[in-house]
């Protein structure tokens, strides 16, 4: 209508301009005009209606569609799955992975308790983790307490079986894997979760390896990375450094492997061959005390993003002696670390990148407390470690079955390291691992104030298991 409209008043304008006498005719002829437009004028009506309802439906529906289309292609891979294992077979093609990057679950890849419930999927703050782990300890037995606070060592080759009962029956709540395998990741995801299948529901296993890199790399073969020595990655940037080591905790992290007892913190100070357990095997970065702590800080973030937490080592500081602990016998004693030096001072930096452990040396420092080896002292783990650098995580020690140690009985081993505010007993030797827990038990049965240690050391434990999403 509005169409034959407008045509009959341009008709009618020219009609009229050219005299009042045709006034008739032209009524007349808009009138026919009309009458002959109608029907396609109708037709163009339905017409507009129609393309006015398909504009409108498309503009309703098509971009929800469009939406979710483009969701679905933008999004990353880990946000679809709650594993933060990166596929062995194509990290060893690729660069180091952005640290932004959030890794992923290949489907190839098993899963187990020790990655689905892993630190990148947490949610808990620390308070909340401690919480948690204060209601879980309050409903265990002395017994599940104790266990809680000692590591079952699995030594190469060893099948998982061989130490079933010390997780099924003991209640050891972790697992050191010691000596060079070399059967890659999937031999060693095999391996980690058959461990984890031992534990209770609801509060896996700790599992442990030393994965420093050079000369200490206990996990090899396939899907493993042959890592650098910490000195050679002492020459990479801190933030090349980050990247890399995320590249190797995932691989950890595909073994099953969620605690590195790694990096070294310590610093040479003396002649680096004289330094037999750091120096002269290139195990610490290489670098002064700052540098040492910031490359430090880089590694442990870099493991963390891969869902795998640290252990630094080893506190006080191992750079300034001769000799070495596990096969000294009269003991090693260091005579330069201060409390205010700069070696303390390195750990003071690793300890703001958040590591889950700090491991305690079984050397005596005669200007912190010449009494007792670290690991041992009151003076030094709760002293310093805890009052004045303000580390509240778990405290483990260097292997109790070290011969610096070995004057003391195997069965006091532990209650050693709990009485001075250490929480877990590391041990290289299988056979240390009943005796240790027993000791614990006995101890915690007479003694009530040292019951109270072994609930707190065990709510330490807990937290951190709180807070990689091993417990539940």
């Amino acid at each position: 209508m509005g169409t034959s409209r407008n045509l009959c008043s341009h008709r009618y304008s020219m009609v009229f301009m050219s005299g009042r006498g045709h006034h008739q005719s032209v009524n007349h002829a808009c009138r026919g005009l009309g009458r002959a437009l109608a029907p396609t004028i109708t037709a163009i009506a339905v017409l507009l209606v129609i393309s006015v309802l398909s504009i409108a439906w498309a503009a309703g529906l098509r971009p929800s569609h469009q939406e979710h289309t483009a969701a679905s292609t933008s999004m990353p891979t880990a946000s679809r799955t709650t594993s933060p294992v990166l596929d062995h077979r194509t990290l060893n093609r690729t660069s180091a992975p952005a640290i932004s990057t959030p890794s992923a679950t290949p489907s190839s890849t098993p899963t187990s308790t020790s990655t689905s419930q892993s630190s990148a999927t947490t949610t808990l703050t620390k308070a909340q983790a401690r919480s948690k782990a204060v209601a879980a300890v309050n409903g265990m037995s002395m017994e599940e307490r104790a266990g809680q606070l000692v590591m079952a060592t699995l030594t190469v080759g060893s099948s998982p079986s061989t130490i079933r009962q010390l997780i099924s029956d003991r209640h050891m709540g972790s697992v050191l894997l010691i000596g060079n395998w070399t059967i890659g990741t999937a031999g060693m995801r095999a391996v980690t979760d058959a461990l984890q299948s031992y534990a209770p529901s609801g509060n896996s296993l700790l599992i442990t390896t030393d994965e420093e890199g050079g000369s200490v790399q206990h996990l090899k073969g396939d899907g493993f990375d042959s890592i650098p020595s910490q000195v050679a990655q002492g020459g990479m940037t801190q933030t090349a450094l980050r990247s890399s080591w995320a590249r190797w905790g995932s691989q950890l992290a595909a073994a099953g492997v969620n605690v590195d007892l790694a990096p070294v913190v310590d610093t040479v100070t003396v002649l680096r061959s004289s330094n037999d357990a750091i120096g002269a095997l290139n195990r610490d970065f290489g670098l002064d005390a700052s540098g040492n702590g910031l490359h430090a800080a880089a590694a442990i973030r870099g493991l963390r993003h891969a869902g795998v937490r640290s252990a630094i080592k080893h506190f006080p500081g191992l750079g300034g002696v001769q000799g070495n602990t596990d096969f000294t016998a009269s003991g090693v004693k260091d005579t330069s670390t201060t409390a205010d030096g700069p070696e303390i001072g390195a750990f003071s930096t690793a300890l703001s990148a958040d590591p889950g452990m700090v491991m305690m040396y079984l050397a005596t420092y005669s200007k912190l407390d010449g009494s007792s080896p670290a690991a041992f002292s009151s003076t030094i783990v709760d002293g310093l470690l805890r009052s004045t650098l303000g580390f509240d995580g778990v405290v483990t020690s260097d292997s109790l079955s070290a011969t610096a140690v070995s004057g003391v009985p195997v069965d006091q081993l532990g209650v050693r390291l709990i009485e001075a505010g250490g929480d877990l007993a590391c041990m290289g030797s299988p056979s240390y691992n009943e005796p240790v827990l027993n000791g614990i038990i006995a101890k915690a049965r007479a003694d009530s104030t040292f019951a109270a240690r072994v609930k707190q050391s065990a709510v330490r434990v807990m937290t951190l298991k709180y807070l990689m999403g091993l417990a539940r």
